[in-house]
């Protein structure tokens, strides 16, 4: 075995899984993965789990140089390459861009380049780009080193391990030592890894803006890319709740339309539909749902909220498999979704950083609240449109945008959260109750771009944009 890859893991679910595809992507093979885990509750191990993985540890009482250990005890590799659980590859030549670096015997370790993310804040970026330049390295005197991402020779970790009892910097120290017995080690900007997290943070927020303004201007790299979009391949599924049997439109069940408008999105993998009726969830396969999943009858109790119906539908999608890294979250009350609401919430959630994304309009009228001790006044009061301060009123329903990590812990939307101004004046409103509804052919939603709904529910599921250009062509 050439390479031995240590990867250090707590609760990573967010990350792994762009690590791991990253990782088994890459053009040089010959090597080993080894997860050491530090004690992860979310789902970071069973995403480990979709991939060849050679070995997975575990590390209690966590210390950074204990960890590593661990898995370099267990490795077989010439070289041994060390990778944060939350750092993804830039491309697939990161492993060879680090191991070319040691034709020098004297050569005892190489660390790679560290990139920012768009959402990344200005003082971990300023951090990032100063000391992770574009120029390479080779230091005799300097111990800076960095196991985030790094490749060492296994022969000087025999002789010189990492200290286990060190709680930081283990990798610099372990740098100083070897420097002092003749060794040097390279800095590798073409082995670069996209980081998340600086190494500094702190610092005036409005000074690191202006510093990362000029230094992005000088390097002529503005980290404006939605790096995770096309890095990640993203696996995004929708999840749709139905309770009892759906309402209808225009003779069309909304189930039909929540359905298609989740199929219609470019960025939305899989639809799960989960419903209390055989009968439901059988139309929903032949809408084209891509997994049915029969909802305990406990979980359409009144006093029962979405977040328990969400976590229920979720656990079955990962039981069967499937381990998504987004969750679209619908409800079928909203047949007015405008087109590429979806793709557009998926995509601002992600550029941005955030840990969830709601649609919103804004509301200028005076809004009360009714409390025990009278009615109350929420907003500004009578103020003129142009002053007012800005009121959105959400519409969770119509498209909530979030991280499995939240559904699984029963909060659905995690604290760092991003509002999708609605300007479409019918978007949020709702069909609620029992029977069918009617409106006019000009006021109708239309299921997909161009698709009409069928009331025969045929087996033909709608068609996404690309199958329909593909079709003209």
């Amino acid at each position: 075995m050439k390479i031995s890859i240590v990867i250090r893991t707590h609760n990573e679910e967010r990350w792994i899984t762009s690590c791991l595809r990253a990782v088994f992507s890459q053009k040089f093979q010959n090597f080993e993965v080894i997860i050491v885990d530090n004690e992860s509750t979310d789902a970071t191990l069973a995403r480990v789990e979709q991939f060849p993985v050679k070995k997975v540890l575990a590390c209690t009482d966590y210390l950074p140089g204990k960890s590593l250990n661990i898995g370099i005890n267990e490795a077989e590799g010439e070289f041994i390459t060390c990778l944060s659980g939350h750092c993804i590859p830039v491309n697939n030549y990161w492993l060879e861009n680090l191991l070319k670096n040691f034709d020098d015997s004297k050569i005892a370790g190489v660390y790679g380049r560290q990139e920012p993310l768009s959402f990344t804040p200005p003082s971990d970026k300023r951090d990032l780009m100063i000391v992770f330049g574009p120029e390479r390295k080779i230091q005799r005197k300097d111990s800076f080193f960095h196991n985030a991402n790094s490749m060492i020779r296994r022969d000087v970790l025999t002789r010189y391990p990492f200290d286990s009892q060190v709680t930081n910097i283990e990798d610099r120290l372990w740098a100083r030592e070897i420097l002092r017995h003749g060794y040097k080690i390279v800095y590798e900007p073409e082995a670069s890894v996209y980081h998340h997290h600086g190494i500094h943070q702190d610092g005036n927020e409005e000074r690191c803006r202006n510093v990362v303004r000029i230094m992005e201007g000088l390097d002529n790299k503005i980290y404006d890319m939605d790096h995770l979009l096309h890095v990640q391949n993203l696996s995004v599924a929708a999840l749709i709740p139905v309770k009892g049997r759906p309402a209808s439109l225009d003779d069309h069940s909304l189930l039909e339309y929540a359905v298609a408008a989740a199929k219609n999105a470019c960025r939305v993998n899989s639809v799960v539909v989960a419903a209390d009726r055989d009968d439901v969830l059988a139309g929903a396969k032949i809408m084209g749902a891509d997994l049915a999943v029969r909802r305990d009858e406990d979980l359409s109790r009144e006093y029962v909220g979405l977040e328990e119906v969400y976590r229920y539908t979720l656990e079955h999608l990962e039981a069967a498999g499937v381990f998504p890294d987004i969750l679209v979250l619908l409800e079928i009350t909203y047949p007015f979704r405008p087109d590429n609401l979806i793709d557009d919430m998926i995509g601002q959630m992600v550029f941005k950083g955030f840990d969830s994304m709601l649609p919103a309009r804004r509301e200028s009228n005076v809004i009360w609240m009714e409390e025990e001790n009278g009615i109350h006044q929420v907003t500004e009061g009578f103020v003129p449109r142009k002053f007012q301060k800005p009121v959105y009123m959400g519409c969770k329903g119509l498209c909530c945008v979030t991280r499995p990590e939240f559904v699984r812990n029963g909060s659905i939307i995690g604290d760092n959260l991003g509002i999708y101004r609605l300007d479409n004046p019918y978007a949020h409103l709702e069909i609620r109750g029992e029977g069918a509804f009617s409106l006019p052919a000009f006021a109708l939603p239309r299921i997909g771009k161009g698709l009409r709904p069928r009331s025969d529910m045929s087996t033909q599921r709608p068609q996404s944009p690309r199958e329909q250009k593909n079709r003209s062509q």
